[in-house]
């Protein structure tokens, strides 16, 4: 039988965080002969990979021959933010069950893309089912070194300035390396109803009034839930003005939440006076996208602990919760 052509000009394309579409051209005289697509997928090593990882793990999906462009998806589990490398090979079935193959085509590599807001909303419904109950709360507040706001105070107009998150999180997250914003806390102590005297960031904290940053014109995104390899839970929010830098970028990226009626944060209107709550069950880590002025609050030293376990910078999410992940990579 007449030998195959090795496929060439691959292209890929349509790439979300898990599936692609792929398309190679072929001599016309193989495209009546060929009956399946070999795809050698793989994802490329870094040099923190595991040196002793089993080099005959099969990569390659077998496929019925099919008009191309052909989207390849849950054939692998793909993980979000990936570099891979892949290259086809055609083969048509023989009567003894035996394939005649083409030469391998070039690689070519490409890398997944974020969660999509589908993606989000199936994290946001995992985080909802074990938020708890809504406790009432009156400050945010941000633990940090004494250096830390003596800069702010002394080289940046006595403004916390937004910086770019961390990849702590899951690793499919569109705000990790892309959004500025100030981290705060607004989780409360059960029998007190105050800040934990407690952290992992510093001995200094500053509080700011509820109000000042969560008010009926700010909106609130809901853009990670994940775990640490532990028994609790964080749920990461994002305030941000309306029309500002910061609700432009989460607006076509994270789902929106109403800020009256939602599982994790609140702010309502009760007795003509605003009134916040935030979720019992979860560890809130509340990103506000804008300057904040030191002015606004009040600063301070805690006098607990700096339980530095519970840092999450760039804390890596437990791949095997089935709490906090979902199907599409981790």
């Amino acid at each position: 039988m007449e030998l195959l052509s090795t496929p060439h000009s691959i292209e890929v394309n349509n790439i979300t965080c898990d599936s692609f579409r792929i398309s190679w051209a072929m001599e016309n005289s193989d495209l009546e002969r060929v009956t399946h697509y070999f795809i050698d997928l793989n994802k490329k090593e870094n040099k923190n990979s595991n040196k002793f990882k089993h080099r005959d793990v099969p990569t390659k999906l077998v496929a019925k021959a099919v008009p191309l462009p052909m989207t390849v998806r849950g054939h692998w589990f793909l993980s979000p933010r990936t570099e891979y490398s892949v290259a086809v090979q055609t083969a048509v079935k023989q009567s003894d069950g035996e394939y005649l193959v083409s030469g391998w085509s070039e690689t070519v590599e490409f890398c997944t893309g974020d969660y999509a807001k589908e993606h989000l909303a199936q994290l946001q419904e995992k985080a909802e089912q074990i938020a708890g109950r809504m406790l009432r709360f009156s400050v945010f507040y941000r633990n940090h070194h004494k250096e830390y706001f003596q800069h702010a105070r002394t080289h940046c107009g006595n403004m916390l300035q937004p910086y770019l998150k961390d990849n702590s999180g899951s690793h499919g997250s569109p705000t990790s390396g892309m959004l500025h914003g100030v981290f705060f806390s607004c989780n409360t102590e059960f029998n007190t109803g105050q800040p934990p005297q407690d952290s992992p960031y510093g001995r200094w904290r500053f509080q700011i009034p509820a109000q000042r940053l969560f008010n009926p014109s700010t909106n609130l995104y809901f853009a990670d839930f994940y775990c640490m390899y532990t028994a609790y839970h964080y749920a990461i929010l994002v305030l941000a003005p309306k029309g500002s830098l910061g609700d432009r970028f989460c607006r076509d990226r994270l789902p929106l939440l109403d800020i009256a009626c939602n599982k994790f944060l609140t702010c309502s209107v009760e007795d003509g006076e605003l009134v916040f709550r935030h979720a019992q069950d979860l560890i809130l880590e509340v990103i506000y996208t804008e300057p904040v002025d030191l002015s606004l609050g009040t600063l301070g030293e805690i006098s607990g602990h700096q339980l530095m376990s519970l840092s999450t910078a760039d804390a890596k999410k437990d791949p095997s919760c089935k709490t906090c992940n979902i199907s599409v990579g981790r």
